[in-house]
């Protein structure tokens, strides 16, 4: 890679995973730094996640605080907002300025999460004996009503497909599999390819290749994205923790990693670019 595309590497890229301040937890960086930064380098966007507290609101401030830039949050259902709570995504979707598009289905709270982490506390299932709760199938409906994106979250792989499944049957347009490969959803690839077959993008952090949580290397993500294809997969940084770089400084790693597996700028594009952008209904 030359020089000058090293400069234009982040330009028209959407991170669709960034954790930021102000925050319940500890963060690298606030909003509106993630905003400068990402215009400064010629970032089109991204959506602000934590895991705790609506991020809509967020998105609205940072958009004020740095114009120019697709900035959206969502909710993400863990036992902060009631857990799988139809209500708390009514009214995340109904925040001034509709940015408010992320439905992630909980992350440390989620019965899969728990159980990974070898726990014992309260949790938020959205499953029982393989099938959905009706609660959860009354947050894909809100979902389908107000066209917002289901992400879905810390769970196990069967969840993941009973879930892309019932959006698919309501309706929704939207799907992503959270962090596909990492902890504790490590969904195979057979897996990833009936999801992708459904409509879902199969999403890959860079968070799981840095740092503490680090479990996997470029190669592999590079073999799993061939196994999938790119026009089914995004990259997202999933970072913001204290011990991790910054957003787009990660960014530019993740793609500089997966340029040195042998993946193409095409691809590059349509997992960093064209997808992210489809998935916000995005022109």
């Amino acid at each position: 890679m030359t020089a000058a595309a090293r400069d234009r590497i982040l330009e028209g890229v959407i991170d669709l995973h960034v954790h930021c301040g102000p925050d319940s937890l500890p963060r690298k960086v606030d909003a509106a730094d993630v905003a400068l930064l990402a215009k400064e380098r010629g970032m089109r966007g991204f959506v602000a996640k934590n895991h705790y507290e609506p991020t809509a609101s967020l998105a609205y401030m940072a958009r004020k605080a740095v114009p120019g830039l697709e900035i959206f949050g969502g909710v993400t259902l863990n036992l902060s907002v009631g857990g799988i709570n139809p209500a708390a995504v009514e009214y995340m979707a109904k925040v001034a300025g509709g940015y408010g598009r992320f439905v992630w289905m909980g992350s440390f709270d989620t019965e899969a999460q728990v159980r990974y982490s070898r726990e014992s506390r309260p949790f938020a299932a959205v499953s029982r004996d393989n099938h959905l709760l009706p609660e959860t199938r009354a947050v894909i409906d809100v979902i389908a009503r107000h066209q917002l994106i289901l992400s879905t979250g810390h769970s196990t792989p069967e969840e993941v497909m009973l879930m892309v499944e019932e959006a698919r049957r309501q309706g929704v347009k939207h799907i992503i599999v959270t962090h596909a490969m990492i902890a504790p959803i490590h969904m195979q690839k057979a897996l990833m390819r009936e999801a992708a077959a459904q409509g879902a993008y199969i999403e890959f952090v860079f968070n799981g290749l840095t740092g503490p949580y680090k479990e996997f290397e470029f190669s592999d993500y590079a073999e799993a994205i061939d196994a999938v294809g790119a026009a089914h997969c995004v990259l997202s940084t999933d970072l913001g923790q204290v011990v991790n770089p910054q957003h787009a400084d990660g960014m530019q790693l993740f793609i500089e990693g997966m340029c040195g597996e042998g993946v193409g700028q095409t691809e590059i594009d349509r997992m960093t670019k064209e997808n992210p952008a489809r998935l916000l209904d995005l022109k």
